[in-house]
């Protein structure tokens, strides 16, 4: 197995930023407690506070992709509909 980190940004409406912060906040208890996830962090930018990044550290992808298709995501997704402008997800590897 390979260490997979996640670089997750999330820009949220001007209008949002609250709802999504809340939103977001939740899921890093659950996410913490599963399986092969080494951290969890959720930063917000002191420049811009619509702009939100989870730096992530998993033992495997395909525990990676088992967080994914969790329920709490999809709660987050539902929740937040409508109140993120725009995210992106990078999958990373370490190199040295």
């Amino acid at each position: 197995m390979t260490q997979l980190t996640i670089v997750a940004n999330i820009i949220a409406k001007t209008d949002q930023i609250e709802r999504v912060k809340t939103e977001l906040l939740k899921l890093i208890d659950t996410t913490r407690t599963e399986d092969g996830c080494i951290n969890y962090d959720l930063h917000q930018d002191n420049n811009n506070p619509a702009h939100f990044l989870f730096y992530e550290n998993w033992a495997s992808r395909e525990q990676w992709r088992a967080h994914m298709d969790n329920q709490h995501l999809k709660d987050y997704l539902a929740a937040t509909e409508g109140a993120v402008d725009s995210f992106s997800v990078n999958e990373m590897s370490p190199i040295g």
